[in-house]
């Protein structure tokens, strides 16, 4: 029985779409007969106490020698000491969800030493798994890493039961998300701002606690504009209930600045939703032409623009939402995910 050891920071049980994404190639890893060594690093990762830190080499150098250990980039990406000094012992496979110093809101400082730290530990890395090729060829030409030692492997897309979608007088907005700087928020906010003569209500769908000052900031925001009767956060929810937002929902919209790939948007395609996107990174690529409209990184008037036209024409929203599920039909699926993982795992092992 194939096996490797799976490195984690904080909690797996986490409800975003990294954290989805690690659960379900683990699973998919174990339905494929691999046995997987969980092995948790520690809460607080990108920015760990030196205690943290201490603690998850130890966790890593207590795993036998020449063990396949996948570890998650979000601590990984940190940990460029330990691993001088841990990888001769351990078979590294990076796994990058996107480059830790492009998350918007760091100083330049914090940037920095992201970037030097991501730099040097994936220069230890027999091979880095990314979620998407926009990723790829960004921590390709970021870092200076050679094109053979990275390969995308998409994430899966649940495909739900067919459904009747209820029809609104008020049309519901969905946005899923962690309230981060990156995932646009005050972006929407002012793009919906001017819409208020239309009949609308935004559900915000994520956890609220990653950035204190984002979640202040927004909620300010919110209150100033005059929109705290529009604008519901819910929070983060389990996986089981989101479906049901989905489901509930007339539009999806995500306002992000930057997506190593954008599992809710093809989420949301998969619900028959239509999709407006926007931001960096893989968004552009994640959409599909046709099937959603894509919006420029911090392009606030497209973004009202786009809102505006989905709002008003219902016709529109109908024609997004048959090519939003003709292009879901596309996406591949989590055995799919799975399948290729342990492909590229079995290729790094010989």
């Amino acid at each position: 029985m194939p096996s490797l050891v799976f490195a984690y920071p904080g909690d797996l049980d986490t409800p975003t779409g990294g954290y989805g994404y690690d659960r379900r190639i683990i699973a998919g890893l174990r339905t494929l007969g691999w046995d997987v060594d969980l092995v948790s690093l520690g809460e607080g990762f990108p920015f760990p106490t030196e205690e943290t830190l201490r603690q998850a080499e130890y966790r890593l150098s207590s795993v036998p020698e020449g063990s396949l250990v996948v570890v998650d980039g979000l601590a990984l990406g940190v940990m460029a000491e330990a691993m001088e000094r841990l990888h001769e012992r351990i078979s590294l496979v990076a796994l990058v969800h996107h480059p830790l110093c492009l998350e918007n809101g760091l100083s330049k400082e914090k940037a920095d030493a992201l970037f030097q730290s991501e730099k040097s530990v994936l220069a230890f890395a027999r091979h880095i798994i990314v979620t998407s090729p926009a990723t790829g060829t960004q921590v390709e030409d970021l870092f200076a890493i050679a094109p053979d030692r990275i390969t995308a492997v998409l994430p899966g897309t649940d495909k739900p039961a067919p459904f009747e979608r209820l029809q609104h007088d008020t049309i519901r907005l969905l946005s899923v998300g962690t309230l981060l700087p990156r995932k646009g928020y005050d972006l929407l906010v002012s793009a919906l701002a001017s819409l208020k003569a239309l009949d609308w209500r935004l559900d915000i769908v994520g956890g609220l606690e990653a950035d204190p000052a984002c979640q202040q900031a927004l909620l300010k925001q919110v209150r100033e504009l005059d929109l705290l009767d529009r604008i519901t956060f819910h929070g983060a929810v389990p996986a089981q209930d989101l479906g049901g937002f989905y489901r509930a929902a007339d539009i999806f919209v995500l306002a992000s600045r930057y997506e190593g790939y954008g599992m809710a948007y093809t989420e949301a395609l998969a619900y028959g939703l239509p999709v407006i996107g926007s931001g960096g990174g893989a968004v552009k690529e994640t959409l599909p032409e046709g099937a959603a409209i894509y919006c420029g990184v911090e392009d606030v008037e497209a973004l009202h623009r786009a809102l505006e036209t989905l709002i008003s024409d219902r016709g529109e929203r109908d024609r997004l939402s048959t090519e939003a599920r003709r292009a879901a039909e596309l996406l591949p699926d989590w055995t799919d995910a799975a399948r290729q993982f342990a492909n590229l795992l079995q290729d790094t092992c010989r």
